[in-house]
């Protein structure tokens, strides 16, 4: 019986979705068209639909500008795409939204929040269901404001409007005085969202959400009521993030990049994101004014190209928070490692010393490797860091794999390669006690770089566990193997012991602070050198990213003073690791891998 329903259910859908138009939500050659000015947004599926919602739209007022003009007056062409895009996806046939997500990634200053208002307001102008809820989603309480304030302004300067609707600035609602359908402005927690039924959500300033660990729950519960409502759909809307993307607008922004790229295909989400293609990322092309119009398409309207421009001068000279921040909001230039003045030089050369590297893959390609480690507080993390030295096979591999024979002979002349690998591990506890980064350690935790433990000793057996695979391997050397800050050496030693190295001869206390420079500077002459390469992992960027540097004479230092709460306990046991591997040690015995073969 239940196979005879899932059939009828099946023709069902069919002849419900036979006749219907085809549309593509990708766009492979959006650099392209960014480029040449053309728009990014495809046309609406249902052409009528599109020019009925445009018909509304177009006479909302805007009340912040000069003469209180209309969207139809003042507004670029590619708002009024992506309204389209958005209302032209209704089968009014059928009754179904056939795009149910849309994702908008504009620079600042291009009437976001305003143009958030407008379609909104649209929505709940058209809507057919009596008592629906629209819902506007904030972050907090500042954007709340200023997504609700510009659609009350809407309705106010418009008599007609006026008589339509019920404002209650108290309360953040707008309500229908006939359907009762209402549009609600609420700054976001899982507790404000419990319950809500909204058949049409819109989220303003999506990177925000980024940084909230509970992100991803209270969206579960905001969007619930759209499981009943085949005509919903969810807006989001956003700049770039003033860090490097984390949570659930990390997840999202990569998922619409592929989806854009043609690498996903779902007919049913539509993503506009105005970026630098990476070429001009590469060269550095957003930084020329010409080029400002890429990521702000009302350039000349709500954005003053000479205002960016003179920004631009006032930051650029500096590399810390303000020229970041200039960056990804303006620009929508993704931030990647943190490039302060006082960064660490070796993070200029890490990217590109990145590599796809499991500890398997070291162990099977060196002779030697020495394990260094740092933190464990109970809201700190536990960095580990392996870091390997290539056999004589590997380093000929890589020698004859060089392009041509001038290559060849300048590999052949370099010393064996380093590898290093990482890992690290937080307590459960520190998501609680350091909620700015909880959102990136969960996603440390999904790319497998980092494991969150629930009991104290879990870490440090953990840490000893690799500690054990490599000596098992027969790559740790007979002395000095093992390096860890000496401020938290107590537990790590406990449990070597218990697992029958000798701590005198095996583990070494590496002094920190301006003693650590010889390290340090090893560190980034092998980075930039080529090498020394890294596995490739969310946590590492991040880590060296936080990492501030102090000069002390012909010394640098990197401290976690010096960081201040920033997390750099895997670049420290780096550091740790290298300074053992920096004495070329020999390995106490053949490989495993070697006597398998």
């Amino acid at each position: 019986m239940a196979t005879k329903e899932r059939e009828k259910a099946a023709a069902r859908r069919a002849a419900k979705h036979a006749g219907r138009p085809q549309w593509v939500t990708s766009c492979p050659d959006w650099a392209d068209r960014l480029r040449s000015g053309r728009s990014i947004i495809q046309p609406p599926i249902f052409a009528d639909q599109a020019q009925a919602a445009l018909a509304i739209f177009k006479e909302l007022r805007v009340v912040d500008l000069p003469g209180k003009p209309t969207f139809g007056e003042c507004a670029e062409q590619w708002v009024f795409d992506f309204v389209a895009a958005i209302f032209g996806a209704y089968d009014a046939e059928s009754g179904d939204q056939l795009i149910r997500e849309f994702y908008l990634l504009i620079s600042k200053k291009n009437t976001k929040s305003t143009i958030a208002a407008g379609i909104m307001l649209t929505a709940v102008i058209l809507c057919w269901r009596n008592d629906e809820e629209h819902l506007i989603l904030a972050p907090t309480k500042e954007v709340a404001d200023n997504s609700f304030k510009p659609a009350a302004a809407m309705v106010r300067a418009d008599d007609e409007l006026a008589d339509l609707f019920h404002v209650q600035d108290h309360i953040r609602t707008i309500t229908h005085r006939v359907t009762k359908a209402s549009l609600k402005v609420v700054a976001a927690d899982t507790d404000t969202v419990s319950g809500k039924k909204s058949g049409r959500v819109l989220v303003d300033e999506h990177w925000l959400f980024g940084k909230q660990p509970k992100a991803e729950a209270m969206f579960m519960e905001a969007l619930g009521g759209q499981v009943s409502r085949n005509e919903g759909w969810v807006i989001y809307l956003t700049t770039q993030s003033d860090e490097p993307p984390a949570g659930v607008f990390k997840d999202k922004l990569n998922y619409y990049r592929d989806v854009r790229d043609g690498k996903i295909i779902d007919p049913k989400s539509l993503g506009v994101l105005y970026e630098f293609p990476q070429d001009m990322i590469e060269s550095k092309a957003y930084l020329e004014p010409a080029n400002f119009y890429i990521t702000n398409p009302n350039l000349g309207r709500s954005v003053s190209a000479e205002w960016l421009e003179d920004q631009l001068k006032k930051v650029q000279a500096r590399t810390d928070g303000p020229f970041q921040q200039f960056l990804a909001k303006h620009l929508n230039v993704e931030i990647g490692l943190n490039l302060r003045s006082d960064r660490w030089a070796g993070a200029d050369f890490w990217e590109e010393a990145e590599i796809v590297l499991t500890l398997d893959d070291l162990l099977r390609r060196c002779e030697v490797a020495v394990v260094g480690g740092d933190g464990g507080g109970l809201d700190d993390l536990l960095g580990q860091a392996v870091v390997g030295r290539e056999t004589e096979a590997e380093h000929e591999k890589w020698v004859q794999s060089a392009p041509n024979s001038d290559e060849a002979f300048s590999r052949a002349l370099t010393g064996r390669r380093w590898l290093a690998w990482f890992h690290a591990w937080a307590h459960k506890i520190a998501l609680e006690r350091r909620k700015e980064i909880a959102p990136r350690l969960l996603d440390f935790q999904r790319e497998d770089c980092l494991t969150i433990v629930d009991r104290p000793g879990q870490d440090v057996q953990e840490f000893v566990d690799n500690v054990c695979r490599v000596r098992d391997a027969g790559l740790l050397p007979e002395k000095q193997g093992i390096g860890v800050d000496a401020a938290g050496i107590g537990d790590i030693v406990d449990e070597l012991q218990a697992r029958d190295f000798d701590i005198q001869k095996d583990v070494v206390a590496v002094s920190q602070g301006w003693r650590l420079t010889g390290a340090i500077k090893t560190t980034e002459r092998k980075l930039a050198g080529g090498d020394l390469l890294v596995a490739k992992s969310g946590l590492m960027p991040w880590s060296v990213g936080n990492a501030r540097t102090v000069q002390q004479g012909n010394a640098v230092s990197i401290t976690k003073q010096a960081s201040g709460t920033a997390k750099i306990d895997p670049l420290m046991a780096l550091f740790d690791a290298v300074s053992l591997m920096a004495m070329n040690p020999v390995s106490a015995g053949r490989s495993f891998w070697e006597t398998t073969v």
